[in-house]
């Protein structure tokens, strides 16, 4: 079961995105822009929208291996679409 939660901003620039600030969600008519997030049953992050006006500016979806490690982050900003994946065995080119 996936859980959706609202946030204002997002740090640093390692993958899974860390998301800050939470909102409410009574707290988006007032808000021009907003990252909608939603989360697995084991509360990672599978997935966030950055919303500017209503429309959806930039998305990120992340897969995980079983032990909770990032296997793969698909980033789509416009018509823009990037994926990375991460090796299982960390050693792997």
């Amino acid at each position: 079961m996936s859980a959706v939660r609202y946030f204002l901003t997002y740090t640093g620039n390692k993958l899974p995105l860390r998301l800050v600030n939470p909102l409410d969600e009574d707290e988006l008519a007032h808000r021009n822009t907003y990252i909608r997030a939603e989360y697995d049953g084991q509360d990672r992050l599978i997935r966030c929208d950055k919303v500017v006006y209503g429309e959806v500016e930039l998305t990120h979806r992340y897969r995980y291996y079983p032990d909770g490690r990032l296997s793969a982050a698909e980033i789509v900003i416009g018509d823009d679409r990037h994926v990375m994946i991460f090796p299982e065995d960390e050693r792997a080119v």
